[in-house]
């Protein structure tokens, strides 16, 4: 399985910026498709957004359609969400995840094989 490291949270103000990174090892990203997801205390992981492999396709909640951006640069092994004009209930550690390419679905955790330990984003109003 491919090894996922996110780096990139931080305290932020409401309308701020933050951009998360995921860094693969141990195998290449190039074949899995890449999602995000988020849990907010007492709250289940959800889906933030995905990106497929090769790149050219990406997907996103409701929530975050519009703020969010995620992209990807195989070579370099990792995978990056751009988040903007967060808001306070955009607060929650965030996960990057890989499942390998067309299979199962975007929105569920079990489909993804591969997890990073998380990185927490605090958004203040």
């Amino acid at each position: 399985q491919v090894q996922l490291v996110e780096s990139g949270g931080g305290l932020v103000q409401a309308g701020g910026s933050l951009r998360l990174s995921c860094a693969a090892s141990a195998r290449t990203l190039s074949r899995y498709d890449v999602g995000w997801f988020r849990q907010a205390p007492g709250k289940e992981r959800v889906f933030v957004g995905g990106i497929s492999w090769n790149g050219r396709n990406t997907y996103y909640a409701d929530s975050v359609k519009g703020r969010f951006t995620i992209s990807r640069d195989n070579a370099q092994n990792s995978a990056d969400l751009q988040m903007n004009s967060l808001k306070p209930e955009d607060t929650a550690v965030y996960y990057c995840a890989a499942k390998w390419f067309n299979t199962g679905s975007w929105y569920r955790v079990a489909d993804f094989g591969s997890w990073g330990q998380g990185t927490q984003v605090t958004v203040s109003s």
